[in-house]
């Protein structure tokens, strides 16, 4: 599978045909039997882990489902469960729990990566499509040493921003505010405005390398 390198049109994996669709938290599970998502009503220190119900079959999970790793063959899609959730056509997994409310934050290891993407993304977003590539995504996207802060497949260059080793994401679903992290600092890089108006889930696109996520902590004080 050859890695994105044209971020200004998403290009497909080559997997086959292409396919239909801070208080602790307290979750609830959802209707819906398939999801293994909760809902998350809390005012910070969101948990989650990496769902992989919804993982494309070129990623694999490790470290209790915390990490993420892209193999450049992948799994058979014939091989992995078949289910509505799945990422088919996209190098993309998301985290298995929805925020409705509150304001969150949590970090991401990179590690060997030039090809990445981080953000949120409403968990009813159709599985054909790539995270920052519709309005319902929202996403800070690494490609050829830069960084752009992306959604409905506009990208707005970052500057000031190096290469990565640890950022951070701060998420403000009340005030539509999706945050680059500079963890060593920390300070808000960039932001993303938005109007949320259904559930969001951690989103992550991986076409190398691996990440490793750092969910349950604190917003860092000075952060706005």
């Amino acid at each position: 599978m050859a890695a994105l390198r044209n971020f200004s049109v998403c290009l497909r994996l080559k997997t086959g045909p292409l396919s239909a669709g801070f208080f602790r938290e307290v979750c609830k599970p959802i209707l819906s039997p398939e999801r293994r998502y909760a809902i998350n009503t809390a005012v910070n220190n969101l948990h989650f882990k990496l769902d992989e119900r919804t993982a494309h079959s070129s990623l694999d999970l490790f470290k209790k489902d915390t990490g993420v790793i892209y193999r450049i063959l992948g799994l058979d899609p014939s091989l992995v469960m078949d289910n509505p959730e799945r990422f088919r056509d996209w190098a993309v997994v998301f985290g298995d729990c929805q925020v409705t409310s509150g304001r969150h934050y949590w970090e991401v290891t990179v590690r060997k990566s030039e090809e990445f993407r981080l953000g949120v993304a409403e968990a009813g977003m159709a599985r054909d499509e790539c995270v920052g590539t519709n309005s319902s995504s929202w996403v800070f996207a690494y490609s050829q040493r830069k960084w752009y802060a992306m959604t409905t497949n506009k990208m707005v260059p970052l500057s000031g921003v190096g290469k990565p080793d640890r950022v951070g994401l701060l998420l403000d679903y009340g005030l539509g505010l999706l945050g680059l992290v500079d963890v060593h600092k920390p300070q808000v890089i960039h932001s993303i405005r938005a109007q949320f108006r259904a559930p969001l889930c951690p989103a992550f696109a991986l076409w190398d390398g691996e990440l490793l996520t750092h969910s349950g902590l604190e917003v860092p004080q000075g952060l706005d």
